[in-house]
């Protein structure tokens, strides 16, 4: 069969169309196939995105059927992922039926209104505290009426938030006892911010300058202490607060209309501002004052007596000593000066020659030194080697110090010693004598007797010895 040249042309464009045709189709399915394998990688990469983030969805449609990954039933406490919602409360696993109920309520509720929500969980068969937070889904994208529900694993900030909580109320009860105290101190206290100005006062402070509040006296800026040597309170809180050293000084000032002494000291608090206090010294200030004074006419006094007198602190410092003490050991001025130590002191009364002549000299210093430790007054004689005899009385201070007392019983010692030579001279001269002699006191009593009297009246020896009344002893003779 012949065919026309105009046939094959339209066979040979037919053919050539379903060449192109195939093709085509090739190329697109080959483009749909690429396609097809990026779009499974990437939904592959975004399940594993989904699988280890921090959240997990959870779709819930409209007929209460759910769909999610197996890490919400983990989660749950669950052995798996239920069909149903109602079904996430199983017998001691899952949701407790409370907080379900609530769940589905809000769910209805966001079906309806399309209002987000959220909601702290805590599953029966985990430890996991999970915070959900639903809203409703696209419909075009899931289902129409379908709600996305995300599951977030907030164990952790809730154990934090839970000790935040409790820290911060620990500080609330810190702050709230601490302003208690700060209100209740008997001396006046403040808080400047840190432009200086007040921001708080206590009642204290109130009372001192004669307001009637605290808000008053914030509001006024009405200052505790007036200007001194020219510097306003505002003027020493601003070079306090840029030195950031605390400032310490003691004013006059009108306290309750009456003019007290004041100790006035502010606080710098870095990036806070400036605390103050001020404490009323004036009764200290004038008790020392009279310490003072009675001190100086003691001192005084004391220049005054003939015994030598020297006072030494708790460290064994001399800090004071009379003239007749410094007359007594032959002391030169420079001694005296810059806190001499007790063991120097002996060691200079030694070089003049006024202590005692011992054979160890260290170890009789230091016997002395135990005067410090002792709990009652110490009392000691000296011979010195010029022959004069001093009597020391160590007495302790209450503040473990010293007080050393030297007295010159040179002279009574010398009246002693010729009375007890006069009597001897006495005695051997009435027991020479050959008549019988006795002299009574006033009282009767026989006072003095020789020994021819006795023998003469044969009267014992122990008898006489017991001085007795002149007609006792005329019943003893007859």
């Amino acid at each position: 069969m012949l065919v026309s040249n105009g046939g094959l042309f339209l066979i040979a464009l037919v053919l050539a169309l379903w060449t192109g045709a195939a093709i085509w189709a090739l190329v697109t399915g080959l483009q749909m196939r690429r396609a097809a394998g990026t779009a499974r990688r990437q939904l592959r990469r975004l399940t594993r995105l989904i699988d280890s983030g921090p959240a997990i969805p959870l779709i819930v449609r409209s007929d209460s059927r759910i769909e999610g990954p197996e890490r919400v039933a983990r989660w749950l406490g669950l052995e798996k992922l239920p069909p149903y919602l109602a079904e996430l409360s199983q017998a001691a696993r899952g949701l407790d039926r409370e907080a379900l109920d609530l769940l589905g309520q809000k769910i209805t509720t966001a079906q309806k209104s399309g209002a987000p929500f959220a909601m702290a969980v805590t599953a029966a068969g985990s430890n996991r505290r999970l915070r959900i937070e639903g809203r409703l889904a696209d419909p075009q994208t899931i289902a129409p009426g379908a709600v996305l529900l995300w599951f977030y694993d907030a164990t952790e900030s809730e154990t934090r938030m839970a000790a935040l909580v409790e820290a911060e109320a620990e500080a609330k009860r810190a702050f709230d006892a601490l302003s208690g105290l700060i209100e209740a101190a008997p001396i006046p206290m403040w808080f400047r911010r840190e432009d200086l100005s007040l921001l708080l006062v206590n009642s204290a402070y109130v009372e001192a300058v004669g307001a009637s509040s605290a808000a008053d006296v914030v509001e006024a800026g009405q200052e505790l202490v007036e200007t001194v040597d020219g510097l306003t309170p505002l003027a020493v809180a601003a070079r306090a607060f840029e030195s950031n050293t605390p400032s310490r000084r003691t004013v006059t000032t009108t306290i309750a209309g009456t003019r007290r002494a004041m100790e006035v000291v502010d606080l710098p608090i870095k990036g806070r501002g400036i605390a103050g206090y001020a404490i009323d010294v004036h009764d200290l200030i004038q008790a020392r004052q009279a310490t003072e004074r009675f001190r100086d006419a003691q001192r005084d006094m004391l220049d005054n007596l003939s015994a030598g007198v020297a006072q030494f602190d708790a460290q064994r410092r001399l800090i004071f000593v009379n003239q007749p003490f410094v007359r007594m050991f032959q002391l030169k001025p420079q001694w005296l000066q810059d806190g001499l130590e007790f063991e120097r002191l002996i060691d200079r009364m030694r070089e003049a020659g006024r202590v005692p002549q011992v054979r160890d000299f260290p170890a009789w210093r230091d016997e002395k030194r135990e005067w410090f430790q002792s709990a009652a007054p110490v009392e000691d004689s000296w011979l010195i080697a010029d022959g004069t005899h001093l009597r020391a009385i160590a007495q302790p201070t209450p503040d473990n110090g010293l007080l050393l007392i030297f007295e010159d019983r040179t002279e009574q010692v010398q009246l002693a010693s010729a009375r007890d030579t006069l009597l001897r001279v006495r005695t051997a001269t009435f027991n020479n004598l050959y008549e019988a002699l006795a002299v009574f006191t006033s009282d009767g009593r026989l006072h003095l007797w020789n020994t021819r009297f006795g023998a003469v009246w044969e009267v014992d020896e122990a008898e006489l010895a017991k001085h007795p009344r002149a007609d006792e002893l005329l019943k003893a003779i007859a």
